[in-house]
């Protein structure tokens, strides 16, 4: 099974489903594949092969979607960029994955046009004609990759050699520290995610899914493929910078699904007019990226009582790991539930021994989902990926710390690398944080470790407020020490008007180092 048989089953079997909604264009599934088949015979004619590598350098809409179902046509591995990539980033990208085709919009000529220049890969680009890419005038080495306009019409043949242990895709980690690693996903990796993923949810061929999330973040990524291969549709929003048009696309389009991380449903909360929007046929949230704080779980029921709510726990690396059942929400509201269908779990100590629950320790995943490596990165694969319990097998060290109850069920402590070490303590910032989300008028808040002669680590908070709030320094460490432990209580508070954030929408926390 690849990827996209899915999509061209149901294609066959009725074309005029809706597969997506972008503004004013709704497009068939029919209509889709004819857009694919499009971009794919354009690939094809430039010499674009089974295992290339084709950047998608693409707002979220139909070309992109159309994009990547047109690779996987033709055997070749998308990888979608976020088109708020800055050049000497994009250059990077397709210099380390040394990609073929770039598939992108004419009005991202500046920040493309002088990465292409700077690729010796690059065969061709395929840019759109939403803003003028001028001539081309950056030859690379003794050549000069073709630049051609976005293609309407043309039919392709499906790459026959393709199995289920080709890549399909090279999604790049969000890089918040360090140079993006490109983590390889067959497709045997990504229909095994999906259907996991989709088969907990409960998703359904009606299922009418918003997504204004970024397709190049997996999160995104995965609303398009599990819909595609359910025969559901998607309203594609190309983000979440106005939170009222993305309520009103979702009141009429009778959005039944919402997927969301902590700082767009943080808008969402603040929004006081919610009631205005008629929700009702939402039936499900789910949030991922980062943990919701207790009150942020509770505001979100209350805001959609009719819907379940899912908190999840994932990477890019194997795309999901676990789902708490929305049942569980009243019972144990901080965790993020247990392993999913098709996929095995566990907690190691520092030596690598299996960890009973009750336990704190790295989670290790092992199932179809886990990635093939890192692209071109021997070294960083091999610290991630390790041998399993039957021979010959690899499994996923997560690099996160979690701990278990006596039941089994899982709550995130930290980033093996962001435990904070202070008056000879281990803090989780997760802990601090939440405590300091609990707070009258907190909007957002990040926890870090500075350097501290007396305690080696001291505890520093960066807090925004919500509009019209007002929060002292000694407000905050006030309400630390009344829910925490002495020395889990931050020693400096800052207050900041906003946090830095990754394309995913995750805060940057080495912006605040």
């Amino acid at each position: 099974m690849l990827l996209q048989h899915d999509f061209e089953g149901w294609v066959a079997r009725d074309p005029h489903r809706v597969a997506l909604v972008c503004g004013p264009d709704r497009v068939s599934y029919g209509e889709l594949f004819r857009r694919s088949q499009a971009i794919a015979a354009t690939l094809r004619s430039q010499q674009i092969q089974r295992g290339d590598r084709v950047a998608l350098f693409l707002d979220n809409g139909i070309e992109l979607v159309s994009s990547l179902l047109a690779s996987l046509t033709i055997g070749a591995v998308f990888m979608p960029i976020n088109p708020s990539t800055k050049a000497d980033k994009l250059a990077y990208v397709l210099g380390d994955s040394q990609t073929s085709a770039l598939l992108t919009h004419g009005s991202l000529e500046p920040v493309w046009g002088p990465a292409v220049a700077s690729s010796a890969s690059i065969r061709c680009v395929l840019a759109t004609d939403d803003g003028s890419a001028g001539e081309f005038a950056g030859p690379v080495g003794s050549r000069t990759p073709a630049i051609l306009a976005w293609p309407d019409h043309g039919t392709a043949d499906a790459e026959p050699g393709t199995i289920d242990q080709d890549l399909a895709a090279i999604i790049y980690t969000s890089g918040s520290t360090g140079q993006p690693k490109g983590v390889m996903l067959t497709h045997l990796n990504m229909v095994s995610a999906a259907s996991s993923v989709s088969t907990y949810l409960g998703l359904r061929s009606d299922d009418v899914i918003m997504c204004a999330l970024p397709l190049s973040f997996d999160y995104g990524l995965y609303q398009v493929l599990m819909a595609l291969r359910l025969g559901a549709s998607v309203v594609l929003e190309r983000n979440f910078s106005f939170p009222v048009e993305v309520l009103r696309s979702m009141a009429r389009e009778r959005v039944t699904v919402f997927p969301g991380v902590p700082t767009m449903f943080s808008l969402l909360m603040a929004y006081s007019n919610l009631a205005e929007f008629d929700l009702s046929a939402l039936r499900t949230v789910t949030n991922t990226a980062a943990a919701l704080p207790e009150i942020q779980i509770q505001r979100l029921r209350s805001a959609f009582p009719g819907a379940q709510l899912f908190s999840m726990y994932g990477l890019t690396e194997c795309k999901r790991v676990s789902y708490l059942p929305p049942d569980q929400l009243d019972i144990r509201p901080t965790s993020v539930g247990r392993g999913m269908p098709n996929q095995e779990i566990w907690l190691v100590d520092d030596a690598g021994r299996r960890l009973p629950n009750g336990s704190t320790g790295e989670l290790v995943i092992r199932g179809s989902h886990v990635m093939r490596g890192y692209w071109d990165k021997p070294e960083e694969t091999a610290a991630r990926l390790k041998p399993g319990p039957i021979p010959g097998e690899m499994v996923l060290y997560s690099g996160d710390l979690f701990r278990t109850d006596s039941d089994g069920w899982l709550y995130f402590v930290a980033r093996r690398d962001d435990i904070i070490k202070s008056r000879g303590e281990k803090v989780s910032p997760r802990e601090v944080e939440n405590a300091i989300s609990s707070l009258a008028g907190v909007y957002e808040v990040a926890v870090i470790g500075v350097p501290d002669d007396v305690l080696g680590q001291a505890i520093k908070a960066f807090v925004t407020l919500v509009p019209g709030a007002e929060l002292t320094e000694r407000e905050v460490i006030r309400h630390c020490l009344a829910h925490l432990e002495s020395f889990m209580a931050p020693k400096y508070v800052e207050f900041v008007e906003s946090l830095p954030k990754t394309g995913t929408g995750k805060i940057k926390k080495t912006g605040l180092a």
